[in-house]
């Protein structure tokens, strides 16, 4: 099935891809006023959306903006009141602030939410030219996933350098944030910034490389190596590797083992220790186990890079997994007590 273009959706597809925006909490109070038939319509079309072009977001976003204004105009108050009284009259308080705080969140985001609705060749071809700090203190900001597709695409001189300044970064004043808006300025709205933020370090580096492929990796660190190799070490113990997964308990390996393709897991075991190819088989049925162990038996030599790749996809998926709440992940470092 073709992707769908959703460059400028209309109809259905432009609700769908506000209350998705808005997020499950907004759709679900939506969803209380419809009918099924229009439940059912709407939940369908969600469903077909893979992917929403940022460029789709911002226009659907600018026209509830401006649908707003009309509403502030007809009525002589200002948008953020109507929407505040209409809220807090409509639901107990509790629930009503967290909604109201979602919807401004989403009507007026920070710069840096803003960046992140843009596609990353946009970003790459924005920030190459900048100063290294600069683009350190912006991928700082961004999901680690998000940023590592942002750290790949850059050209190689500029990614050590990027990557040595995020770890050595440690608390942000407004006051930079405020000039680094200035330079967004034209793709992005007014940063908003009452505190100093902690955005960078080694853990941010950390996060940033678990998601980029092995060789960038590996180029990385030796450059941040050559420039203090006490830096490195501490990233290199922060970094999640795929024998770290040993340390796990067999809840979330099976958690794991839920989410994972059959391909990818006889893939990412074809070269790993003995003890963590028990740790899997130990959470499978007997059957399933014995299964595996044949075809690892049986496997032919395979590229390297083939079997990362497979490792850094089970890795992304315990990632998600503990994003979610659902597992708990141990730093190869360790030190995290839990009670």
């Amino acid at each position: 099935m073709p992707d769908l273009d959703l460059s400028n959706p209309q109809g259905v597809y432009k609700a769908a891809i506000f209350l998705l925006t808005m997020g499950d909490e907004f759709t679900t109070k939506v969803f209380q006023h419809l009918s099924e038939h229009e439940i059912k319509v709407v939940s369908s079309t969600m469903a077909k959306i893979k992917h929403i072009p940022g460029e789709a977001v911002e226009n659907i976003m600018n026209e509830v903006e401006e649908k707003m204004a009309i509403v502030q105009a007809g009525l002589n108050i200002p948008v953020e009141e109507f929407l505040k009284k209409v809220i807090f009259q409509s639901m107990p308080n509790d629930k009503a602030e967290k909604l109201y705080e979602e919807i401004m969140k989403q009507l007026y985001p920070s710069t840096f939410q803003k960046l992140s609705s843009l596609e990353p060749k946009v970003i790459v071809n924005f920030l190459k030219n900048e100063h290294p700090q600069t683009i350190a203190v912006i991928l700082s900001h961004l999901d680690p996933v998000f940023a590592a597709d942002i750290l790949g695409a850059l050209p190689e001189n500029l990614q050590s350098n990027v990557m040595l300044r995020i770890a050595q970064l440690d608390k942000i004043s407004p006051d930079i944030v405020a000039e680094i808006d200035k330079v967004l300025e034209d793709e992005l709205f007014s940063v908003e910034m009452s505190d100093a933020k902690k955005v960078g370090g080694a853990e941010k580096v950390a996060e940033i490389l678990n998601n980029v492929d092995k060789n960038l990796e590996e180029s990385v660190l030796e450059k941040i190596e050559s420039a203090s190799s006490n830096l490195a070490e501490e990233i290199r113990k922060l970094m999640f590797k795929f024998e770290d997964l040993i340390g796990l308990d067999n809840t979330a390996i099976i958690q794991i083992l839920k989410e994972i393709s059959t391909d990818d897991l006889k893939m990412s075991l074809k070269a790993v220790s003995d003890e963590l190819k028990f740790k899997f088989f130990s959470n499978m049925s007997e059957r399933a186990s014995q299964m595996l162990k044949e075809d690892l038996e049986i496997m032919g030599p395979v590229r390297l890079k083939d079997v990362e790749n497979a490792q850094q996809s089970i890795i992304k998926t315990a990632k998600r997994l503990e994003q979610e709440g659902k597992i708990i992940l141990a730093s190869k470092g360790g030190g995290e007590e839990f009670v």
